[in-house]
């Protein structure tokens, strides 16, 4: 099973969170081909940058720091991907999910996420 992480997902394996599902839990652990979207690294500043998301370190550090700790892959955004987003009807707002599903439709990979509002569109999801 290839397995995109949704943003949250990846915040919640880097600082160990119970808010993680023994679904999920098991996936991150069993899965060899786990991957995170430049997408969630955006997400991550942005939130960082407005004071949101609180990080020990700068998210440039830290984003690919976490990411290789966990032996995740950097998945890249082509533009076939970001235009499948046109595919997608208006189940969400949030520019960032929106790009992660479209990502993850156009790769064919499955989205390890809690969000309900991810799980209306037509890709699947695991958590």
């Amino acid at each position: 099973m290839r397995v995109l992480l949704d943003t949250c997902t990846f915040l919640w394996l880097c600082e160990d969170s119970p808010s993680l599902s023994p679904t999920a839990r098991h996936l991150i652990l069993s899965c060899a081909e786990l991957y995170l979207s430049p997408v969630s690294a955006w997400e991550i500043a942005v939130k960082n940058r407005i004071g949101r998301l609180p990080l020990p370190e700068d998210p440039a550090t830290w984003v690919p720091r976490m990411r290789k700790a966990h032996g995740i892959d950097p998945l890249p955004l082509t533009e076939d991907a970001a235009l499948c987003l046109l595919k997608l009807p208006d189940h969400h707002k949030d520019p960032f999910d929106r790009m992660l599903t479209a990502q993850a439709l156009h790769e064919g990979l499955v989205i390890l996420t809690p969000d309900p509002l991810i799980r209306a569109y037509p890709v699947r999801t695991e958590w």
